[in-house]
Order: structure tokens, then sequence, then C-alpha cells
């Protein structure tokens, strides 16, 4: 129940992070985001594990190639997601990370 309740509050803390157009691929990113347990290592609108890097601002600071790359390949601290998966998934959730563009503060 409380990994639902955590959830459900970053569902809706995130989003935010979808503009009007084209919700589905960015709706369905947050679930994989969730279902795969993003949230455990990275923050978004301060939602989330400190772990990795806060990923709020992620879409001003990475195009959607890079984002995919790190997503696949993982890299630094972040194991590698290309082989668990499938490249519909990875697809939802670029589009989601790459609509999170929040400023960082300063």
């Amino acid at each position: 129940m409380n990994l639902l309740r955590s959830a459900l509050a970053f569902a809706l803390a995130s989003a935010s992070c979808f503009p009007a157009f084209a919700e589905s691929a960015k709706q369905r990113g947050t679930t994989v985001f969730v279902a795969n347990g993003c949230q455990h290592c990275h923050t978004i609108r301060d939602q989330g594990g400190e772990r990795g890097p806060d990923l709020s601002g992620v879409g001003r600071t990475l195009n959607k190639t890079q984002i995919r790359t790190q997503i696949t390949h993982g890299g630094r601290q972040m194991p590698s997601f290309g082989d668990i998966l499938q490249a519909s998934e990875v697809d939802d959730l670029v589009a989601y990370l790459h609509s999170c563009r929040d400023k960082k503060p300063k």
C-alpha cells in the first residue's frame, strides 16, 4: 500500500511535466518510471530518492538521444536498462523525461 501511495504521489507531483499534446506517451513514461523503481534513486519535483541525480530538468539539459543512451546503456552509477525495458517502454520513458524541463533552483 505504501508503494502505491508513493507512486500516486509521484505521478501527481510530476504531472506538470506534461504539456497538453501527446500526453499518452508521457503518461505511459511515468508508469514505466514508477514500475521500474526509477523513483527510488531519482527525484522529480521533490518526489523520489536521492541516490541518483534529480531529473526535474533533464529535458532542458539532455536531448532525447542522450536520455535514451543513458537509459539503455547506463553509466556513472546507473545500471543499464536496455535489456530490461522493451523498446516502446524506452520510447515512453524518453518522452516523459524529455518533457521534464524545470529550471534548476539558484
